[in-house]
């Protein structure tokens, strides 16, 4: 399955590429922000847009459950139904239902949910109606979703899992990935879609936790398998922070080099920069938004040039701090967005102060151009670090 993703330029691991989807186009490196249940809290699809945001990330598990896909199919899918004219990718839902077998597990003393080869049967703590989630039920819906990029459903357990745990749920998700594969391909043949421009595309993830073997062992089983990307799960699942760059390198030589990377659900800003230059082509995460929300904000340090690895060209800051309440300077001359560009520190203290809802607006559409900003300057980095070696290559031919 080749041709949706091209490499423009490479420096060292880091590379700068077109991942091509119907009549859509996104550059890589990209960060998705999360629209969990079809919005990205509390900003509008243009204003995503206006960013410069190319693809958006929906949840399935939260989509089944409500609005429910069939209703959003009606409405045109997930795209049309939040105005928003970029791609979508959606997750398996997996994450989800894991997560919440855990916390009843750790509320109740018993897990809400069972999970067999077949798939996990589930309750939702809202509701209490039962659910069962299949590989090809995840497919299924979305599919129906109008997904852009797809996800295989994997089994995900949180850290910390044993040696033994973690060989079944590696076990169980290329398993998963192998049905979903095949339900996809027959779905894609029923609605005519191989040639078209309709096509979405399918990712499977990589699981194995913690323990090397596992996580070669995981990458190897699923790049023999015919897939458009390949994710690495399970490294936002409470690991300690030490052991991701560990995972990157364990699990990156076994991908092949011509389809893009995704690092699901990362991260700080520093460690966008560690992956980027590791390899990694794709990330979400609701860090930006989340933080925003309440009240802390990325700011580059502008004196530094250098995307260092260790964080040192940001500062995060708390706006709730009593030394912002008559602070009348910007947050970031340098930032384009709306609050930079209009109002001052002190403004954005008093309104997270009075609790008005238009605080966590500005916050969370600054952490959001931050980002952005930040894989922006990272791939101008890969593009000029690559001239200068094509530079040096010809001078030396010369």
């Amino acid at each position: 399955m080749a041709g949706n993703f091209s490499i423009t330029k490479q420096a060292g691991l880091a590379r700068v590429g077109r991942l091509k989807i119907g009549k859509g186009v996104a550059k890589t490196p990209f960060f998705m922000p999360i629209a969990t249940r079809g919005a990205v809290k509390g900003i509008s699809a243009l204003e995503v847009l206006n960013i410069g945001y190319e693809v958006v990330l929906g949840n399935t598990y939260h989509l089944w459950l409500k609005p429910g896909e069939k209703f959003i199919a009606r409405a045109g899918g997930l795209s049309r139904l939040m105005n928003w004219p970029g791609l979508t990718l959606t997750d398996s839902g997996g994450f989800q239902v894991f997560s919440l077998g855990a916390r009843s597990l750790k509320r109740f003393g018993q897990s809400k949910i069972k999970i067999s080869e077949k798939g996990v049967r589930f309750t939702d703590p809202t509701t209490g109606k039962e659910y069962f989630m299949s590989p090809e039920k995840s497919i299924d819906i979305q599919l129906t979703l109008g997904s852009n990029i797809i996800m295989c459903l994997d089994e995900c357990p949180p850290y910390p899992a044993s040696y033994t745990e973690m060989e079944k749920a590696v076990k169980r998700t290329t398993d998963w990935a192998r049905r979903c594969r095949n339900y996809f391909d027959r779905k894609i043949k029923e609605n005519n879609l191989k040639d078209k421009v309709g096509r979405p595309l399918i990712f499977c993830i990589i699981q194995g936790g913690i323990y090397q073997d596992l996580r070669e062992k995981s990458a190897r089983e699923l790049s023999a398998m015919d897939w458009d990307g390949f994710a690495i799960g399970g490294v936002a699942v409470g690991e300690p922070r030490e052991k991701l760059q560990k995972i990157i390198e364990w699990t990156r030589p076994f991908l092949p080099e011509n389809k893009p990377r995704y690092l699901m659900g990362l991260g700080r800003p520093e460690e966008l920069v560690r992956a980027v230059r590791a390899g990694i082509d794709m990330f979400d995460c609701v860090i930006p938004t989340r933080e925003g929300r309440h009240g802390r904000l990325f700011v580059f340090n502008r004196k530094k040039a250098k995307l260092d690895e260790k964080g040192e060209f940001y500062q995060a800051i708390n706006i709730s701090n009593k030394r912002f309440r008559e602070d009348l300077s910007s947050l970031d001359t340098g930032c384009r967005c709306y609050f930079c560009q209009n109002h001052n520190l002190a403004y954005l203290h008093h309104l997270f102060s009075i609790g008005d809802s238009l605080a966590q607006r500005f916050a969370s559409i600054h952490n959001l151009c931050f980002y952005y900003e930040l894989i922006e300057r990272l791939r101008m980095e890969i593009e000029k670090k690559f001239v200068k070696s094509l530079a040096t290559e010809i001078n030396f031919k010369g």
